[in-house]
């Protein structure tokens, strides 16, 4: 009877390994060159991505084009405030939305850049980080900066196609995306903080549709994104609790530890409160209500039924939250449609 066990296979570069065989009473090694995989593909987009050569690899993890979950929480309040400024009875502006999503991509991989760049030696010391680019060597402070640099040209190109009152908006966007970095260092609200970077675009898309902020529509709408993102990352960062206690990172999730499902309704109480207020001040419809509290039942629905001291229960209700984001557009979207009949702009 012919048994085969393989020993020593190796991340990285092909290894030379052995198969110990044994036949009967015979015992002998055979010499096998076992080939990994090119790149480690996290989801859908990083195995698209996989077919791109070897040498972008450490940029796409740097920037985290492999994980797009991160700039549809980026995108989706821009959707959000687009369509709450687009005429009654038509759709969002396509060139708008694409623009914007566009910049989401751009500005999500440099907001990653910046925070890997300061949080390098804390990322040494974090299981779930300590494979980054920077945090292991795959690549250089300088090549880093000048892909940063790269990012924000290319940012800055897609902000210059909108009015000036917005590139003025998107240009003060910079300060809270290099502070949020910092505030994990001094407050355990640092996700308070991602929150105001995030849903900067609140501001920013509304702006660029009618060249203005509307401020008790706007307000509201920046309040009640910024309280999701409080939500979805606190519940993100229970992941790394025993790690960030032990590098000295601050975090809403060690401040309320597993005891935080009761915050998190008070925090969703909040939210509904402002996107009610949203409603009242953009004149919106029953649709709009409706779908409103359509939004906050699933945002609800996943808080309950997540597991604080289970990791993967963590990051699942993490990526779930693109669809609490896409329900609340989709319900901006009908609502403007239904107000005064559908027309479809040419």
């Amino acid at each position: 009877m012919l048994t085969r066990t393989c020993y020593g296979l190796a991340r990285g570069a092909p290894r030379r390994v052995f198969l110990l065989c044994s036949y009967v009473n015979r015992t002998f090694h055979l010499p096998v060159v076992c080939c990994p995989p090119k790149r480690h593909a996290s989801s859908d987009m990083g195995r698209r991505l996989s077919r791109l050569p070897g040498w972008m690899d450490p940029y796409i993890k740097l920037a985290r084009y492999d994980r797009p979950i991160g700039t549809w929480l980026l995108y989706l309040p821009c959707t959000w405030s687009i369509a709450l400024a687009s005429p009654a009875g038509q759709l969002p502006d396509l060139y708008m939305l694409t623009l914007f999503g566009i910049g989401a991509i751009l500005m999500r991989g440099a907001g990653c850049t910046i925070n890997d760049l300061l949080d390098r030696r804390f990322d040494q010391q974090v299981e779930r980080t300590k494979l980054r680019p920077l945090a292991n060597g795959t690549i250089s402070l300088k090549n880093a900066f000048l892909f940063l640099g790269f990012q924000l040209s290319a940012s800055l190109l897609i902000l210059l196609q909108l009015n000036w009152y917005s590139i003025f908006l998107g240009l003060l966007s910079i300060l809270p995306v290099t502070v949020y970095p910092l505030c994990k260092r001094v407050t355990y609200w640092p996700q308070i903080v991602l929150g105001l970077t995030l849903n900067w675009g609140t501001w920013l898309g509304y702006s660029a549709v009618v060249g203005y902020c509307s401020l008790p529509v706007c307000l509201p709408l920046y309040i009640g994104g910024t309280i999701w993102t409080t939500i979805y990352d606190t519940v993100y960062s229970h992941q790394d609790i025993e790690d960030d206690l032990n590098v000295g990172i601050k975090s809403l999730a060690i401040r309320l530890s597993h005891n935080a499902k009761p915050y998190f309704v008070l925090f969703q109480m909040g939210m509904l409160g402002c996107l009610l207020a949203v409603g009242v001040n953009s004149d919106a419809g029953l649709v709009y209500y409706f779908g409103t509290l359509l939004t906050m039942a699933h945002l609800a629905g996943l808080v309950y039924r997540t597991d604080l001291r289970n990791p993967i229960s963590c990051l699942n209700t993490f990526n779930a939250g693109k669809i609490t984001g896409l329900l609340y557009f989709t319900t901006i979207v009908l609502d403007k449609l239904l107000a005064t009949g559908s027309t479809f702009p040419m």
